[in-house]
């Protein structure tokens, strides 16, 4: 019977205190923003691309409100023995853990920046941004792998550009894109 009591105040304890943290870092997150992690010191962590980490702030709190409530649900609900209901809880505490590390890992594949290949542009047409006088830059739109993009870009020719107005790439040196007025 004791032994039935301390688990459960164990898991009270567990539970409550891991929801108060996890909603108390859901506020930060609305009202301050960013994934309200810890950012960390050394520079091989800061140079990480998007991995799956289990061992996230949010993660270890998932995992403790699953274990605290699935244990609690386990031992006081089901009237299940303190040993059952603590492997359930350790169970339920890891697939909670194993859900959110991924769901955190989907989303952080979406804020990927991918790096376009500007040399596809030479020889395609698009729209002059902003207006461009004769060997000068300005900006340019222009559709680059299905995707509306802009870039800066220097008029090489002797004619000035209306914004709008058809250009084309004629060439691609060092990064910096060369223009023409479309034909």
């Amino acid at each position: 019977m004791a032994d039935w009591l301390n688990l459960q105040n164990v898991l009270i304890t567990i539970s409550i205190f891991s929801t108060l943290l996890y909603i108390i870092k859901l506020i930060i997150f609305i009202f301050i923003g960013g994934d309200a992690e810890v950012d960390s010191d050394f520079d091989a962590m800061t140079e990480t691309d998007v991995s799956f980490s289990f061992l996230s702030v949010q993660s270890i709190l998932a995992f403790f409100m699953g274990m605290g409530w699935s244990g609690l649900a386990a031992l006081v609900q089901f009237n299940l023995s303190a040993k059952i209901s603590l492997a359930i809880a350790l169970l339920v505490g890891f697939i909670f853990m194993y859900i959110t590390a991924y769901l955190m890992y989907s989303v952080k594949k979406l804020n990927q920046n991918v790096k376009e290949d500007i040399t596809t542009l030479i020889g395609k047409t698009g729209k002059a941004y902003t207006a461009i006088a004769p060997h000068a830059e300005g900006q340019i739109q222009i559709d680059i792998n299905n995707k509306l993009s802009i870039f800066a870009a220097i008029n090489e020719s002797d004619e000035h550009i209306e914004s709008f107005s058809q250009i084309k790439v004629t060439r691609v040196e060092n990064n910096q894109i060369y223009i023409i007025k479309g034909v």
